[in-house]
C-alpha cells in the first residue's frame, strides 16, 4: 500500500477563546459548537505529547523542516508562559536534522513589546488578520462591546513594522466584504507595508451562500480582480499576494501554497486545546464537528491520521473532485476551492464549491492576462 504523504505544517490552537466577536468568525459564529466543550487553553501535558508526536513523525519522514502554526481563538490569550513552553518543548523534541520554523496568527490588539521579545527568543513569525481601513476592519471585528479592534491592531502592527521587528512580521490576512471597496482595502493593507497579504474568501458553501452570492455576477470575482489589477500592473512588486500568486504559479507549471487554489495535496493537520487531530479548520463552518476526526495526540500518531478516511478523501486531488469539476478547463487551477465551500447536505462534499463561478473567472482571467503577457515577453527577446 503506498505512504501517504506526511504532514509538514501543524495548525496548534493554543487557546480555543477570543477577545473579539467578529461576526464573520467562522469557529464561533457559524455551525460548529465544538468549541465549547473544549478547554480555553492547551496543558502542559497536551503539549508535551503534541511534542513528541511531531518529532516522531519528522523523524519518521525525515522531514528537513515542520511549521508549526499557533492559532486560536486568539493564541495570545493562552499567555507568554505558555507560549514560551510550547516553543522550548517543540525546539528540544524535534531530531537535530529537522528544522522549526514557528508563526502566530493573531488578531494584534495584544502584541506589546513583552511578546515581541519572546517571539524574538523563538523565532516566531506574526501574521495579523485586518480587513482593511477603520470602517472597513471595524464593521465586523468588533468586541464584546460593539467598540471596534482597528486602532489596537494597528498599534500591535506598528511594533512589528519597527526595524528590529521587521524580520517577524509575516503579513496580513483581510476577509473579503464586498462592502469594502476593493482597491481601498488593498492599498489600506499595503500601507503597514506587510510582506504578504491573503485575501480569504468567507467560509460559506452550498447550504449557506457568502454574502450577495450571484453565480451570474461573480461579485467576488469581480472584487478580487480589481485588486489583482491594481496588484500586477504597479511598476513595482509593493507585496506578495499568496492567492495571485498561488495562480499564476499554477499557470506556468508550478504548484500552490495552499488549499484555495490549485491541486497541491494538503500537508496540514490541526490539533485543538484538548489534544483532538482536526481536518481544515474551515470545516467549521460546514456542519457541527464536521473537521473532528475521533483522533487524539494522546492516543493516535500522524501516520494514523494521514490514513483516517476522511483526511485520506481531503487529500485525493482531482480525484476527490465532482465530476462537473473534473471536467471544467480551468479546474487545474482552482482545484475545486477549498474543501468547506462544497458542501451540501444531501451530496457532502462531493460537489463544485459555491464560489464555482466566481473561482472560473478569476483563475480564467489571471491565466489569459499571464499567458498574454508570457507570449509578449518572448516575443520581445533577441
Amino acid at each position: 500500500m503506498t505512504q501517504p504523504p506526511p504532514f509538514r505544517q501543524f495548525v496548534v490552537k493554543l487557546h480555543s477563546r477570543c477577545n473579539l466577536a467578529c461576526d464573520h468568525c467562522y469557529v464561533y459564529e457559524a455551525r460548529d459548537t465544538s468549541w465549547r466543550s473544549r478547554p480555553r487553553a492547551m496543558s502542559a501535558p497536551i503539549m508535551r505529547r503534541l511534542a513528541e508526536r511531531i518529532a516522531r513523525h519528522a523523524d519518521r519522514h525525515e522531514l528537513p523542516v515542520v511549521h508549526v502554526a499557533l492559532h486560536g481563538g486568539e493564541p495570545l490569550l493562552a499567555g507568554r508562559d505558555r507560549v514560551d513552553t510550547l516553543a522550548g518543548t517543540l525546539r528540544a523534541a524535534l531530531p537535530a536534522a529537522t528544522a522549526l520554523k514557528l508563526s502566530v496568527q493573531t488578531n494584534g490588539t495584544l502584541v506589546d513589546p513583552e511578546w515581541m521579545a519572546l517571539f524574538h527568543r523563538h523565532g516566531i513569525r506574526v501574521g495579523v488578520s485586518l480587513d482593511g481601513d477603520a470602517d472597513a476592519n471595524d464593521r465586523h471585528r468588533r468586541r464584546r462591546d460593539g467598540t471596534g479592534s482597528h486602532a489596537a491592531a494597528i498599534a500591535g502592527i506598528a511594533l512589528l513594522r519597527r526595524p528590529e521587528h521587521r524580520s517577524l512580521y509575516a503579513g496580513l490576512l483581510c476577509t473579503v466584504d464586498l462592502a469594502n471597496d476593493p482597491v481601498r482595502t488593498y492599498e489600506a493593507l499595503l500601507a503597514h507595508q506587510p510582506a504578504r497579504i491573503d485575501f480569504l474568501l468567507p467560509h460559506a458553501n452550498r447550504q449557506f451562500p457568502p454574502p450577495g452570492h450571484d453565480p451570474l455576477g461573480t461579485p467576488y470575482a469581480r472584487w478580487l480582480l480589481a485588486v489583482f489589477t491594481r496588484w500586477y500592473e504597479s511598476p513595482v512588486r509593493e507585496t506578495s499576494v499568496r492567492l495571485f500568486d498561488d495562480i499564476m504559479a499554477v499557470c506556468l507549471g508550478g504548484s500552490s501554497r495552499s488549499e484555495a487554489v490549485g491541486l497541491s495535496v494538503p500537508g496540514f493537520l490541526v490539533v485543538a486545546t484538548d489534544g483532538a487531530i482536526e481536518q481544515a479548520d474551515s470545516l467549521h463552518s460546514s456542519y457541527d464537528r464536521a473537521a473532528a476526526t475521533g483522533l487524539n495526540v494522546l492516543a493516535h500518531d500522524f501516520d494514523a491520521a494521514a490514513r483516517h478516511p476522511q483526511i485520506a478523501q481531503w487529500r485525493l486531488g482531482e480525484a476527490g473532485l465532482a465530476d462537473a469539476c473534473r471536467a471544467c478547463e480551468v479546474m487545474k487551477l482552482c482545484g475545486g476551492g477549498i474543501r468547506a465551500h462544497r458542501y451540501l447536505p444531501a451530496s457532502g462534499f462531493a460537489n463544485p464549491s459555491v464560489y464555482c463561478a466566481d473561482l472560473e473567472k478569476l483563475t480564467g482571467h489571471i491565466r489569459d492576462r499571464v499567458r498574454a503577457d508570457t507570449r509578449e515577453l518572448l516575443r520581445s527577446l533577441p
